[in-house]
């Protein structure tokens, strides 16, 4: 899709005219021209979150475009947050076996849950884990539970489509992922440079736009 008549929206509504130089970190692939059926589909925006002011800021800009462009164009419009908890090959109680067993005894408050060698869980719940497994073991999910529980609570506010990630491993990579999954249009992230590390791991043939912060807007 185009995301230049987002931004240009955008640019409009808060006055800025330097939104699509300062926000499009990786630009949109080349694509074959799309079909009148492929125009009309879905538009999927997702959000790397970690509860950070900057991710913050791209979230609230994910819901704004949203909302935007539903109102301008009818389409259907979802947006997306993905928490990735980083899996180190030495951290025991993050081992994938292991959260494999995890999450298919307990159900935590997350919309999705995944997990590679897992499959989806869908609106799991945290009660009672912490007395099946040792703190350490249920701590990241619990702080997980707690950072995408304020995602929601920004999706409440936009009242639109919202679904929530969690996943475990490589953030580049479990970002990557989500992307192909979920057929982004957008990922927003909260940097503000093509120079920031996660965008030099994602590289630079990305299968969708990346879009980053603009200077003030968080300020």
């Amino acid at each position: 899709m185009n995301i230049k008549p987002m931004l240009v929206r955008l640019q409009s509504a808060i006055g800025r005219d330097d939104l699509i130089e300062q926000m499009v970190l990786i630009p949109e692939p080349k694509r074959r021209s799309f079909t009148n059926s492929q125009t009309a589909k879905a538009v999927n925006l997702i959000v790397g979150y970690n509860a950070s002011p900057n991710s913050h800021t791209a979230l609230d800009l994910a819901f704004w475009i949203a909302h935007q462009t539903r109102l301008a164009t009818n389409q259907q419009v979802t947006v997306q947050a993905v928490y990735v908890v980083e899996q180190n090959q030495g951290d025991k109680y993050l081992d994938k076996v292991n959260w494999a067993n995890y999450l298919t005894s307990c159900e935590c408050s997350v919309t999705d849950v995944y997990q590679s060698t897992t499959s989806v869980l869908t609106q799991p719940k945290i009660q009672g884990i912490t007395q099946l497994f040792p703190e350490q073991t249920v701590a990241p999910l619990e702080q997980a539970d707690k950072i995408l529980w304020q995602a929601r609570s920004l999706a409440e506010e936009w009242q639109g489509s919202f679904k929530s990630h969690l996943r475990f491993g490589n953030v580049a990579e479990e970002l990557t992922k989500v992307v192909e999954s979920e057929a982004a249009d957008v990922l927003f992230l909260g940097c503000k440079s093509i120079n920031h590390a996660i965008i030099q791991t994602l590289g630079f043939n990305f299968p969708c736009a990346i879009l980053g912060i603009p200077n003030g807007i968080d300020e």
